[in-house]
Formats: structure tokens, sequence, C-alpha cells
């Protein structure tokens, strides 16, 4: 038999083989399973840290198998069949939904056909740094668009809570597969880093190619083709445009699978024109980045005490009606512009493998509802015949006024005591962030609603964490892509679009998924219903 269960130990018992067995036993004799005289294998599951008092535990879990040989599941073949060609499916987008549903699609030999905006992982690092250096935005390769989407660069964090909407661990087996280290199978809170996620994802898109998929980058996703059949709306394929030659072309499909992420714009737009409702508003938020010395984060969470990494935080309060909350907590990381328009300055996280930068930092931010959106944008939105993009209308809006405040792509910025004091910073501490902040009140100029709900909860999170609010706390404006504030309608039994056949929104710009963990499990689920409908 078998049994999954965690033990507590102190961090010098982490190595201890003997005390671990002794506690597993003792667990479970108190679960009334008697194992006096038979073998128990315990194989590590997950381990995590729990730093919430001034004595850090180590929690470990395990599957302890009673009786019988352990199964190495992770050593379990993946197997995928070649594509023949006969049944083809478009996935556009190319982040974790489109290369997951590809990899899925693959295992009942139906062809993938990628189309992707910007460029592959390698030549979008280039873009990267451009942008990054010099502050020249490239607007369809950059930290949002490109090869393996906006997590690529910026960070891959795997950590998701949607594990009843796949099979999470198959996701990260993929990502070992091609190159990623183990220890994200077994880590409470897996990371990739961006520094080791590009290669990983370019020997994704290589097998992609290998098994018979396409992949064409640097193509954008115009318009859908449709037809209309017993009053029914259809699409059977796409037009694209070669972002390098200008080239319009058509390439048709069995089916249409929508993977773009929380960045794409273009794509609301053209839905809204071609069938207004297929889509729908949706609550998202929007904040500003909050960036510490890693030592000051590390020592609050760490109660002083010496470890390995960089300490994390998860925060979250009520103020007027609204949650605010810390998002996307960068440990050991940096601040980085994640516009996609040179009209605009938007702001991320992320880290390398190592999470060893000199900061850390998280976004805080404040939900938004559909009904929190102004008037003009809701009026705006009406005037071109679809409601629901309101709130995508107003968080470009903020985005623009972010520049306006800024210099470029330099982000304005405000210490956090200032913020809260509502006073100038003469100064500001140095920053992660490239390329570069300057002093700027927003306190005056973020949409009182947000500043207010953030003076409140900040005040809140020093309580929880005594020191939080410092004078060496920088913010930084704005961060607007946590999702989307647009859903595209889907059935919720087929994940077929509810009023375009052969159209299957996916992922986190559908708005059914954040992050990578989540995406790709929607990618695969997707691509199985798709699979189980062409296949029949």
């Amino acid at each position: 038999m078998t049994c999954e269960l965690s033990i507590t130990l102190m961090p010098e018992e982490e190595n201890n083989q003997a005390i671990i067995n002794s506690k597993i036993r003792s667990v479970l004799a108190q679960k009334n399973i008697d194992c006096r005289d038979q073998k128990i294998s315990p194989v590590f599951i997950k381990k995590s840290i729990d730093a919430r008092h001034s004595q850090i535990k180590i929690i470990m879990r395990f599957k302890v198998y009673i009786g019988e040989e352990p199964v190495d599941e992770e050593n379990v073949a993946l197997t995928w069949k070649k594509a023949n060609g006969s049944k083809k499916v478009i996935i556009i987008g190319s982040g974790p939904a489109g290369l997951y549903a590809a990899f899925r699609l693959f295992e009942s030999g139906i062809k993938p056909i990628i189309i992707e905006r910007g460029n592959p992982a390698s030549r979008r690092a280039k873009d990267i740094n451009q942008l990054t250096v010099e502050g020249e935005l490239n607007e369809n390769s950059n930290f949002c668009f490109g090869a393996g989407g906006a997590g690529t660069f910026s960070d891959g964090k795997l950590y998701t809570r949607s594990n009843k909407r796949g099979d999470i661990y198959k996701i990260y087996r993929i990502f070992v597969e091609f190159g990623a280290n183990p220890n994200i199978l077994t880590d409470a809170h897996p990371h990739i880093g961006t520094d080791k996620l590009p290669g990983i994802i370019d020997r994704m898109g290589q097998k992609i190619q290998e098994l018979g998929g396409e992949i064409h980058f640097n193509t954008l996703c115009t318009n859908l083709i449709t037809e209309r059949s017993n009053g029914q709306l259809r699409t059977t394929g796409v037009v694209v445009k070669n972002l390098e030659t200008g080239e319009e072309s058509r390439i048709t499909g069995d089916a249409v699978i929508l993977a773009t992420g929380h960045s794409a714009g273009n794509i609301y737009k053209m839905l809204a024109k071609i069938e207004p409702a297929s889509l729908e508003a949706k609550t998202f938020a929007v904040g500003v980045r909050v960036e510490h010395p890693r030592t000051l984060i590390d020592n609050i969470q760490f109660h002083g005490q010496e470890m390995p990494h960089a300490a994390e935080y998860r925060l979250t309060t009520q103020v007027e009606e609204r949650g605010v909350y810390s998002f996307c907590m960068c440990p050991g990381g940096y601040v980085v512009p994640c516009a996609t328009s040179r009209d605009q300055i938007v702001v991320n996280g992320m880290s390398s493998s190592g999470r060893n930068s000199q900061w850390s930092n998280a976004a805080i931010v404040v939900e938004r509802r559909p009904e929190d959106i102004p008037s003009q944008f809701v009026q705006q939105a009406q005037a071109d015949g679809c409601p629901a993009l309101a709130g995508l209308y107003w968080r470009t809006w903020l985005e623009k006024l972010t520049q306006e405040n800024g210099n470029g792509q330099y982000a304005p910025a405000q210490r956090l005591t200032d913020f809260l004091n509502h006073k100038d910073s003469k100064n500001l501490p140095v920053t992660s962030y490239k390329p570069g902040v300057v002093a700027s009140r927003l306190d005056k100029w973020l949409p009182q609603d947000i500043s207010t709900r953030l003076q409140t909860a900040f005040k809140d999170f020093n309580r929880s964490m005594k020191g939080f609010v410092c004078d060496d706390a920088l913010l930084i404006a704005s961060e607007t892509r946590t999702s989307t504030p647009v859903r595209i309608l889907r059935n919720k039994e087929t994940l077929e679009c509810n009023v375009i056949k052969g159209l299957y929104p996916c992922g986190e710009g559908s708005g059914y998924s954040g992050g990578i963990g989540s995406s790709a499990m929607d990618g695969e689920r997707v691509a199985k219903a798709i699979s189980e409908e062409l296949c029949k």
C-alpha cells in the first residue's frame, strides 16, 4: 500500500535519514497504519519552509510505499507521435499554453501550426537587451511577446494553486525533459529562472518541428477566416502577416487555439469586430512594484537567521471592499520594463535561477472590477460596439499616463515612505530597474481609488512584516499586466468558444489561467478536447 504524509523537521535534521524515517513511522502510527514488520520506502515529493515564527521549520512531504517497491515516476518515458498532417490545429501564441497544447496534440498524432508574432527565445534575448540597455522597444518581440510567452524573460515561476485543472507534475516533467533542474519536481515553489528558461523554450520549439509541427515566428494573426452555416459562425483558419516582409497569407486548419497571453490587445479588438458576444469584462488588478534590499526582506522573514536562499513573502488585505495583494514576488530579483507599445510604461519582476541579486521585489496591486471602470471608457467601448473592452481601454490609458510621468522607458518612482506621507522624493535609492527611474509623485497622479487603497494596504502589511515600510523601499509604476481585463467565452465542457465554432480560447490571455503552470495545464486541456473531437 502507499500513503502520502508530511513531517516537520528542524533545519539541521533535513538530511538526517534516521530522524526522517523515525518521524515517518510516527505519523504512520498516528494514522493507525501498522508497518512494524514491513519495509517502508519513502519517496520525497516536496519541501517547503515555515518561517512564520522565530524558529524556522522544514516541511517535507513523502509518498511512502509500505511492503512494496517504490515506482520511479520521474523516469516514466514521455512519448509523442510524429504528426502525419492529416489533421492540423493552428495555435496562436507560443507561450506555455500554446507549447503544451502542441505537445498534447502530438500524443494523438495531430499537427500543430504555431503562429508567433515575436522572435525565437535566443533572438528575443537581443531585443530585450536593447530595451533594457538602450530603452529601444521592439513592439512585437519583448518581455511579453516572443517564444515562451511573458514568463520566459520575467522569472519562470511555476507555482500554481490550480492543480485541479490538470496534471501539474506532467507539466514539470516536460520542462525537465528539455533541461530544467529536476528540483522543480519537488520544490514547494518551483522556479526555473530567466537565465535558464530561454534555452529550454528553444529546445521545446526544436522538438515540435522535429515531430512534424510548424512554428512561424515574426508572424502576426490579423484575422480569423470564418464562415456561417445554419446561423452558426465557424472559423476554418487565420489570416497572418509576416512582420519582416509585410506579406499576408491564409492558413487553414481543423481548429484554432487562441493562446495569445495577457498583452495581445489586438486579438480582443479583432474578436470584437467579428463577434462582440465572444467577449466579457472580468476583474483584474493594477498597482506598482515595490523593491527592497534583499537583506531587509531576508531579515524580516527569517528573523535574522542565515538561510541559503532569498526569502519570499505573500501579502493580502481588504481595503474598501477590494482586495489588495502581492503578486509575482521575486526574491533576489530585478524589476523589468514590460511595455508592448512605445507610448507606454509597464513594469514587472523577474529572478535568475540563483535568485541572488541584492534586491527583492513584488507587485502590490488593487483589485479592479468592471463596475470600477470610469464612465468615459465604458462609453468608448459601447460606441465601438463591444462593452467588454472598457477595462482594456482604461488599462491602456493608465499605461500611457505612466509614461507621461516618466521619461521614455525611465519609469516614475517614489520612496514608499514619501508615498505614504504625500511628499516628493528628493532622491531615490539604487534600483535594479533598467533603463532607470525618475522621481515622481505617484500619490498625485495614480487614480485616487488605487492610490488610497495602496496607502492603507502598505500600513497593514507593515504590521504583519514589521520594517516593510522604510526609506529604502522604492515604488515603481505601473504594474498593469497581472491578468487580462477581458475573458473570451468558452463552453465549460467542450472548451470551444461559445459563439465561434472551431475556436478554442486558452490560457492567460483568454482569461482562464494565471502564470506558467496553470496556462500550460489549460493548453493541455484544450488540446485534449480537440484531439477527442477530431479523432472520433
